[in-house]
């Protein structure tokens, strides 16, 4: 019942200023004592910092910060490892997505020392699934899946990768803005894809109880990384790539409470959230509420807010 708080304001993978206010969104939304109302211990290991270098060159010419990237890469992976390894829950706050590149293939090492696989679910309006000859826009905060399970081509640019993720292991569900390149590799992939038309004919609670039952059948370990962009913008502005059509607030919470019924989480990513584009701090307050309803806060214990 310990968590460790994890700041990653990493804003290099992407060409919207403002990621960088994420962590300390967060904590004054009150994250911790969200969760230690629920009975958690919490530590706050405050805000990792890495140096802001420019000087990795690639035959890409549209992508910016690799080298940063990079740093941000290893320094999460580090952070995240030591919490894993001490048993705690860790919770990554963003920080562009660029840093799932380093949260989750330090945890699907630590899963792998354990003798278990690990499963993520990617709660997105974007797969993320560009590798780096790919990318048109350059913003590296596209391509952590493609990493993360050992895509060709990171090779040099990011860290050697400790553990891939097996393919067959990820759901995405949420997912609205696909590119002709990340459609490709998906009509390939095992991956397991909900996008919001699945999810409206179909709802939520049958494609993710299915999902989660292959972890439990696996005696998986299961990462969550939540995407701002995950949410309709109506309820979530405080992100620099709104899609609309996105999960509304009842679909994100029953999504949280089944995964807190499930016992499975073991780990989360909470990600893009942008304060500087937020309304009155709007959207970190629907943060902490959601990571609250994942840890085990139930509908009749909800605080009456004004949103």
């Amino acid at each position: 019942m310990s968590c460790v708080l994890i700041g990653a304001p990493s804003q290099a993978g992407t060409r919207q200023n403002g990621t960088v206010m994420g962590p300390d969104a967060l904590r004054t939304a009150g994250l911790a004592q969200a969760l230690e109302s629920l009975g958690f211990n919490v530590e706050d290991r405050g805000n990792l910092s890495v140096d802001m270098t420019q000087d990795l060159p690639h035959e890409n010419a549209a992508i910016e910060n690799l080298a940063t990237v990079r740093n941000w890469t290893s320094a999460i992976a580090d952070a995240t490892a030591k919490a894993a390894h001490q048993g705690a829950i860790p919770i990554t706050m963003g920080g562009d997505h660029s840093i799932a590149a380093g949260t989750i293939p330090a945890l699907a090492k630590h899963a792998k020392s354990l003798g278990q696989p690990l499963f993520v679910l990617w709660l997105d309006a974007h797969p993320d699934l560009h590798v780096l000859n790919t990318t048109q826009s350059g913003n590296l905060h596209g391509t952590p899946v493609a990493y993360m399970t050992g895509m060709d081509g990171f090779d040099g640019y990011f860290p050697p990768l400790p553990a891939p993720v097996d393919p067959a292991n990820i759901c995405m569900m949420g997912l609205r803005s696909v590119d002709d390149a990340e459609r490709t590799i998906l009509a390939q992939s095992p991956i397991e894809t909900h996008d919001m038309r699945a999810i409206d004919e179909n709802g939520i609670k049958g494609p993710l109880t299915k999902f989660l039952a292959k972890v439990a059948a696996a005696n998986g370990r299961l990462h969550v990384s939540f995407d701002v962009d995950f949410l309709d913008p109506e309820i979530a502005c405080a992100v620099g790539t709104t899609v609309p059509g996105g999960a509304t607030f009842r679909e994100a919470h029953l999504i949280m409470e089944l995964l807190h019924d499930s016992g499975l989480v073991t780990s989360l990513d909470l990600v893009e959230l942008n304060p500087f584009l937020d309304d009155r701090g709007k959207t970190a307050r629907l943060l902490v509420d959601l990571t609250a309803s994942l840890m085990g806060r139930k509908v009749l214990d909800k605080p009456n807010r004004s949103f």
